[in-house]
């Protein structure tokens, strides 16, 4: 498994720096099946009492309601589960999730445990008050979708024609970013770092630029205190701000498409590639990396990877404390694969 886990990456990355535009879809076949059999198994094991919790509307004014802070939210919550709903829950979240990703998304949830024994408000964290949702009906060709959510965690995921359409937005949050302290009670031990990787190769990025690109690529003296488009429901890109691929060297770009690399995959690996083949076809020389607020470790900053069709920000305002987004400005729960259907089931009063 692991080995063939290591050559789907192998297979993305070679996608992402040197495969022709035209470079055919991912097939998302195998997944889109695994996750509308898991939706299916967890529609049936929910109580008719509790469905119309679990089943919304498959709209785009439902869907774009969506946080990632400690609130209530549409859904049932893990802890308002019983065994078979867990089981399939589980199920469907590792059919969307790679290996790794399933053990980030885990990661973070735990930290709601580390939470809880840190601050002096912490018996309100909740590491079962996750929420799963299906937007419509699984089914094999009709279009469906579905989130689980959280605080710190947002995943979104959208179907049609037996295929996964749609894995944005993606929202993964860490605090504490760095653990102080071994944490009790089956929490996170001292030193984890449930993004580690992401953070580890943005500062990599940042320490190989030159005196001048770095120049280039810092456009603020200050971070912003969140991702600067929070939760928004539909985003136009941001100002074109940073350093573009097109001016760092061979080295830095390997770089910069490393990061992206690390959060795609999050997801199973033929939706990473599939969002790997997305970045690509909008075209690489256009993206731009900018930086703001402290380069050391441990200190306020932000950062965000801006392309045609994608946006990818990380907020860590308060030193230990990780917002981190991917958004597309057109695909966000497949709006440019489903337009149609929105506009079928809610005429003009949805946007599009």
């Amino acid at each position: 498994m692991l080995l063939r886990t290591l050559s789907t990456w192998m297979t993305c990355w070679t996608l992402l720096v040197t495969a022709p535009v035209a470079a055919a879809a991912a097939d998302t076949t195998r997944a889109a099946q695994a996750m509308t059999a898991a939706a299916r198994a967890l529609l049936e094991a929910t109580p008719s009492a509790q469905r119309p919790q679990l089943l919304l509307p498959l709209t785009l004014d439902a869907r774009g309601d969506w946080n990632y802070t400690p609130r209530s939210r549409p859904g049932i919550p893990l802890k308002a589960m019983a065994a078979p709903q867990r089981q399939a829950a589980q199920q469907l979240l590792s059919a969307a999730l790679s290996e790794p990703g399933l053990v980030k998304v885990q990661s973070i949830i735990a930290l709601e445990i580390a939470l809880r024994e840190i601050e002096t408000f912490g018996l309100s964290r909740d590491p079962e008050n996750y929420a799963f949702a299906l937007f419509g009906t699984p089914d094999a060709t009709a279009a469906w979708g579905w989130r689980i959510e959280g605080h710190h965690l947002s995943l979104h995921f959208t179907l049609a024609n037996g295929q996964v359409v749609a894995t944005l937005p993606q929202f993964l949050g860490a605090n504490p970013a760095q653990v102080p302290r071994d944490i009790a009670n089956k929490g996170p031990r001292k030193g984890q770092r449930a993004l580690g990787e992401e953070e580890d190769r943005a500062y990599a990025l940042l320490a190989a630029l030159s005196p001048t690109q770095r120049q280039q690529a810092i456009f603020s003296a200050q971070p912003f205190g969140d991702i600067v488009t929070r939760n928004a429901a539909q985003l136009e890109p941001l100002a074109p701000v940073g350093i573009t691929f097109s001016a760092l060297d061979a080295a830095q770009q390997a770089l910069l498409l490393r990061i992206v690399e690390s959060l795609a995959s999050v997801a199973e690996p033929s939706l990473a590639q599939q969002r790997l083949e997305r970045v690509r076809t909008g075209g690489l020389d256009a993206i731009r990396f900018g930086w703001a607020g402290a380069t050391e470790r441990g200190q306020p900053h932000y950062w965000r990877i801006q392309g045609p069709r994608f946006l990818i920000e990380w907020d860590n305002s308060g030193g230990n404390h990780i917002h981190n987004v991917w958004r597309d400005f057109d695909g966000d729960w497949g709006r440019d694969v489903l337009g149609e259907h929105y506009r079928r089931a809610g005429g003009g009063s949805h946007r599009h």
